[in-house]
């Protein structure tokens, strides 16, 4: 990728947990995201805990108006998950500069891989460089839920 999207102007981002707005990204995900809906706050408040957070922030109210996790051990693997932007800043392009902005933080860390899942949202994905993968047969999950 050589341009890396960035946030449009008046939206800020952050990995300071102590910003994360808990009961709207809980709201967001419990109701309105395919993948987490009926998820339990407290289960919730456990993810948040044990990964790292990104959240976009207008800046002028100071509302979250995107999220995304990420659960990695820092040194070989990521997990990308959780990317949800409110409905009324779609389209402006926030999705994207927030997983650019994830990507380029996990760089420092060396990792060989960044994975994630999804459903509908792959051509997002593949702007910040995300491909399918080359040998899915390679791969398994263990589903508990």
């Amino acid at each position: 990728m050589t341009d890396t999207p960035r946030l449009p102007d008046g939206y800020d981002l952050t990995t300071d947990p102590r910003r994360i707005d808990r009961d709207r990204v809980h709201h967001w995900l419990a109701t309105d995201a395919y993948w987490a809906v009926g998820r339990l706050r407290e289960k919730q408040d456990r993810a948040l805990d044990g990964s790292l957070n990104f959240g976009v922030h207008d800046a002028a109210s100071g509302e979250q108006v995107a999220y995304a996790r990420v659960v990695t051990d820092r040194a070989t693997f990521a997990w990308l998950c959780d990317v949800y932007v409110d409905p009324s800043v779609r389209g402006k392009g926030i999705g994207t500069a927030l997983v650019a902005a994830v990507c380029e933080h996990l760089r420092q860390y060396g990792l060989r891989r960044v994975a994630l899942a999804t459903h509908d949202a792959h051509g997002l994905y593949e702007k910040c460089g995300f491909r399918p993968l080359e040998r899915p047969g390679e791969w398994m999950a263990l589903v508990l839920e």
